[in-house]
C-alpha cells in the first residue's frame, strides 16, 4: 500500500512549499530561524468566554513528526504538481534538498506541557532550526495544537461547572470527521473522567463508557413486548454494567418504575446496579424526582446520568437549580449532585460557539551570516497582530497570595530575578505596573525545551500527567479569571527588554535596501 499524502508530510499548505522553495533559492533555506506560536484571544461563545486555555496537541504532533519523511512517493507527487503555465512548480534542485532532509529531525522545538494552563498572546509552542523546514511545519503544528487546545480548554470549563461531578465525552457522532479523535483525546486532558469513542479510548488506554440508545426500547415495544421487557434483556447481557435510559415513554410514570423493578431483580441476584440516564425534558428537576423515586425503593447510590445538549453553563444551572429545587421533594441536594455524571457531546467535542482557536506562527529572530540572531517584526495596523521579536522565554509571576498574577514574555539571556520588576503592557507602550519583592512569591519558566521532557511513553500515563498539570495551575489561578461567564482579563506582559525590542523596531521598520539579487545564491 501507498503513502497516504493527505496524512504523510505533505499534511500543509500550498504556500508553506512554495516559500521553503524560494527560501533555498536565495540562499536561506538553512538559515537558522525561530518562530512563535501564540494564541491571540480565548474562545469566545457568544453569550459566556473563557478566560483561560488549557494546551494541548503536543504529543500527536511529535508522533506525526517523528514519521514524516520526503519519500520517493511524497517527491514523485510534488514533481507531478504543475503551475498555470503547465510548468513543474517545485523544481529538481528544491526536489532533492527535500529528499536529503531527514523529515523534521532538524528542528528543535520548545513547548509548554500539555494541560497547562495558558494564556492570550503568550507563547505556547517555539520552533527553532533550518527556515524552509520550520516554515513547512506551520501548518500541521497550527492544526493539532490549535484544535486539542481549544477542545481542552472547553472541557475544562465543563468539568469545572461539573465541580467535581464525572464528565464523559459523547461527541463522537456529531464530531468532525477524524478530528473526532484529537476531541476525544483533549476532552480527557480537559477533564474528562471517559469516552463513549471505543478505538480512541482503547488507544489512550482508558475503558470506552457507554449504555443503550432509544432505538434498544422501540425495537422492544415494537417486537418484545415493551420498556420492562428491554430493560430486563439489558440486565441480563450486563448485569453488573446496568445503566438504562428510562426517557422513551415517560420518566416519571414508566421509565424509573420500571428500573426499579430491574434493579430489585438484580439486588436480589447479588448484583449492583449501576444507574439510570436521563436525555431529555427539565434535567433538573428529572434528576430530583428520579432520585425520590431511588431512593424511596432503596437505591441511593445508583448513579443519575445526564445528557442532551449540555454544556459549562446548561450544567451550572442545572446544579443551582437542584440545589434549590430538592429540599421540597425531600431529597438531600449535596447526595444528588455528588451522584449525578454529565454526558457531555458535540457542544464539547466541537466546542460549539467557538469552532476554532486563532492561534498563529510567525517567525521572531533569523539568524545573519555571522550566526548572530537578528530580531524579526511584523508590523499592522491591528495592534493585536504586532509580533513580540527575539529569543524568548515566558515566565509566570505569583504575587504574594501564590497565585499566578501575570506571564511575562523576556528575553531569554535577559535578567527577570531584579526587583521590583516592570511589566509591561504588549499593545500600550506608556502602560505597565511594578512589582516589588513583597509582591512577588516566585516565578516559574513554563517553556520546555521539548527534547528535555519526560513525555510517558504510555499515553493513559500523559493524558495523567496533564490532567494533574491543569489542576494545579487552576487552584492557582485567580477564581475571577475562571469565572464561566464574563471572566476577569488574565494579564500578559512584556519585560523590559521585550518591550524596548518591540517598539524600537516598530518604529525604525522601513523597507530594506537589500533585494533579492543581492541574496541569490551562486
Amino acid at each position: 500500500m501507498g503513502v497516504v499524502l493527505s496524512t504523510s508530510i505533505l499534511f500543509t499548505d500550498h504556500y508553506q512549499l512554495t516559500m521553503a522553495q524560494l527560501y533555498l533559492r536565495f540562499g536561506l533555506a538553512e538559515r537558522r530561524a525561530r518562530f512563535d506560536h501564540t494564541f491571540r484571544s480565548y474562545p469566545d461563545y457568544g453569550t459566556h468566554q473563557a478566560g483561560y486555555a488549557v494546551v494541548a496537541g503536543l504529543a500527536p504532533l511529535l508522533d506525526w513528526m517523528g514519521n514524516a519523511r520526503f519519500s520517493g512517493e511524497v517527491i514523485d507527487a510534488l514533481r507531478s504538481i504543475e503551475g498555470s503555465a503547465g510548468s513543474q512548480v517545485f523544481d529538481d534542485r528544491f526536489l532533492a534538498w527535500l529528499t536529503a532532509q531527514e523529515g523534521f529531525s532538524a528542528l528543535e522545538l520548545f513547548a509548554v506541557p500539555e494541560g497547562r494552563v495558558v494564556h492570550a498572546g503568550a507563547p505556547i509552542t517555539m520552533v527553532e532550526g533550518p527556515l524552509a523546514l520550520a516554515q513547512i511545519l506551520e501548518t500541521p503544528l497550527l492544526n493539532r495544537i490549535n484544535f486539542e487546545t481549544l477542545i481542552a480548554t472547553k472541557a475544562s470549563r465543563v468539568s469545572e461547572a461539573a465541580a467535581g461531578g464525572d464528565v464523559l465525552e459523547f461527541g463522537l457522532r456529531r464530531a468532525h470527521g477524524s478530528g473526532a479523535n484529537g476531541a476525544t483525546r483533549a476532552s480527557m486532558i480537559g477533564g474528562a473522567s471517559g469516552s463513549s469513542n471505543v478505538g480512541e479510548s482503547l488507544d489512550l488506554g482508558f475503558t470506552s463508557k457507554g449504555t443503550h440508545a432509544h432505538s434498544m426500547v422501540q425495537v422492544f415495544m415494537a417486537t418484545m413486548g415493551g420498556e420492562l421487557e428491554s430493560f430486563r434483556a439489558y440486565a441480563d447481557v450486563y448485569p453488573d454494567d446496568c445503566l438504562l435510559l428510562v426517557d422513551t415513554i415517560d420518566t416519571l410514570e414508566s421509565g424509573v418504575p420500571n428500573a426499579i423493578t430491574v434493579f430489585e431483580e438484580l439486588r436480589r441476584k447479588g448484583h449492583r446496579p449501576v444507574g439510570i440516564r436521563l436525555d431529555s425534558g427539565d434535567l433538573a428537576h428529572l434528576a430530583v424526582r428520579s432520585a425520590r423515586l431511588l431512593n424511596d425503593a432503596g437505591f441511593e447510590e445508583p448513579t443519575i446520568v445526564l445528557s442532551s445538549q449540555l454544556d459549562e453553563v446548561n450544567i451550572w444551572q442545572i446544579r443551582n437549580q437542584i440545589a434549590i429545587e430538592a429540599p421540597r421533594y425531600g431529597v438531600d441536594p449535596d447526595h444528588l449532585l455528588a451522584r449525578l455524571t454529565y454526558g457531555v457531546g458535540s457542544r464539547m467535542a466541537t466546542s460549539e460557539g467557538a469552532s476554532s482557536l486563532d492561534g498563529v506562527y510567525k517567525v521572531v529572530a533569523v539568524k545573519d551570516e555571522s550566526g548572530d540572531w537578528e530580531p524579526a517584526i511584523k508590523i499592522s495596523d491591528s495592534p493585536a497582530k504586532i509580533v513580540d521579536p527575539g529569543i524568548k522565554q515566558v515566565w509566570r509571576v505569583y504575587d504574594e497570595r501564590r497565585t499566578a498574577t501575570a506571564d511575562l514574555i523576556a528575553l531569554t539571556d535577559e535578567d527577570v530575578e531584579h526587583r521590583p520588576l516592570t511589566l509591561h503592557h504588549p499593545k500600550l507602550p506608556d502602560v505597565s505596573r511594578t512589582l516589588d519583592a513583597d509582591h512577588i512569591s516566585r516565578m516559574e519558566p513554563l517553556l520546555e525545551r521539548v527534547a528535555d521532557m519526560d513525555i510517558p511513553d504510555h499515553p493513559r500515563e500523559l493524558i495523567e500527567q496533564a490532567r494533574a498539570r491543569r489542576l494545579r495551575d487552576l487552584d492557582d489561578l485567580d477564581p475571577g479569571v475562571r469565572r464561566l461567564v464574563n471572566p476577569h482579563t488574565y494579564h500578559v506582559s512584556l519585560s523590559d527588554g521585550v518591550s524596548e525590542m518591540k517598539h524600537r523596531l516598530a518604529a525604525h521598520s522601513v523597507p530594506t535596501s537589500r533585494g533579492p539579487a543581492a541574496l541569490q545564491d551562486s
